[in-house]
């Protein structure tokens, strides 16, 4: 081939440097996001008004115990109280309580990755055995083997943190799966983040789901960065709702940070699930104000992106809601903060006092 031919067939390539160089993306738009609140306060007030009193104290008390709780988590890992990686949850607590106090815990179950303190003690394990097994405790929930990433209880149908990104897609797909052919009624939900969406596993999962008809529901955590990288600079389509439409599933887009509408969404999947059998895809967009983890310092993001997100604090909205909504006063929204901060002290004070797991456990529970 002629010299100036092949300089003329490399230009015009589609693998061309410059054809592809990748153009920097604002991640976030203040004016859309303060739009978003106005819309979501308002259908908070009308979906608080249908709701029992007694289930949005539980909602808003479960909130703030998560808040809480991961601030302490912060504070007694600086002190190397916490060892390992520790991936806290401030921010997302919407997406925890408003899907988890939407199933039957008698029979439904929920799988979780990393991030998994706040949705384990909305599942029903107790702080004090979080708390503990934050600690490497014996007293734990998986007996101080587990640790921050990996809290499991069979009890209360809570199968697990995984620390591998998008693993736990797969065992929650099996999990729907079992509940179908046993017919107990039972539904699944699975949690994952936004990075595991370009696993392969997030496709053949919801392919199989789609194709058997399984009673699950697959909730995308979209905190939109995987790690330290923006989603729009690591997913072609940033849509993640859309991707349900590639296997003939539903798919939703759901704010994250209105937990009356992270509830509303979930329980309308669920009852798709139980009742048709039939999964769903929930992309429910949220935004968490640590970093990836403890480690991360954060500094691929401004501290004014971050303030922005914090006018649209989950916990904020719910309070500002249940307060206009006449639900609440200033001093029920203090006894519920003060029953929370005592809870997590006390948790805190359980693990300090509880013991290390002992010799002859080493290999007990290990598969392998």
């Amino acid at each position: 081939m002629p010299k100036e031919a092949a300089k003329t067939k490399r230009s015009d390539s589609p693998f061309n440097h410059k054809a592809r160089a990748i153009e920097p993306v604002d991640v976030f738009d203040p004016d859309e996001a303060q739009a978003e609140y106005l819309k979501r306060k308002k259908s908070q007030l009308a979906l608080i008004k249908k709701t029992d009193k007694a289930l949005l104290e539980e909602m808003l008390y479960q909130m703030i115990l998560g808040r809480i709780f991961e601030e302490r988590c912060a504070e007694v890992y600086r002190l190397g109280k916490i060892g390992g990686f520790c991936h806290l949850y401030i921010g997302q607590e919407a997406v925890a309580v408003g899907a988890i106090t939407a199933i039957d815990k008698k029979r439904d179950y929920v799988i979780v990755a990393y991030r998994d303190h706040v949705q384990a003690m909305v599942a029903g394990i107790s702080p004090e055995a979080v708390m503990a097994e934050l600690y490497g405790k014996a007293t734990g929930c998986v007996k101080g083997k587990g640790g921050s990433m990996h809290l499991f209880s069979k009890e209360h149908g809570f199968f697990g943190g995984h620390g591998i990104v998008g693993g736990q897609i797969g065992v929650g797909t099996g999990l729907a799966f079992a509940q179908k052919y046993r017919n107990d009624g039972g539904v699944t939900l699975c949690f994952f983040g936004e990075a595991a969406v370009n696993q392969g596993i997030f496709h053949e999962s919801l392919n199989m789901a789609q194709l058997w008809k399984l009673p699950i529901v697959y909730i995308c955590e979209n905190n939109q960065y995987g790690m330290g990288t923006s989603l729009k600079r690591a997913m072609s389509l940033a849509n993640i709702a859309r991707k349900a439409d590639s296997y003939g599933m539903y798919g939703e887009f759901v704010d994250g940070m209105d937990v009356m509408a992270v509830r509303q969404a979930t329980m309308k999947a669920i009852e798709r699930a139980r009742n048709e059998s039939l999964p769903s895809l929930l992309e429910v967009r949220c935004y968490r104000y640590m970093g990836h983890s403890m480690s991360d310092p954060g500094k691929y993001r401004t501290v004014e992106e971050i303030k922005k997100y914090q006018q649209r604090d989950p916990i904020l909205l719910f309070k500002d809601s249940l307060k206009e909504a006449g639900v609440f006063d200033d001093s029920e929204f203090e006894q519920i903060e003060q029953r929370a901060r005592k809870r997590v002290e006390e948790a805190v004070e359980f693990a300090e006092k509880s013991p290390f797991p002992s010799e002859d456990e080493l290999l007990t529970d290990v598969l392998v």
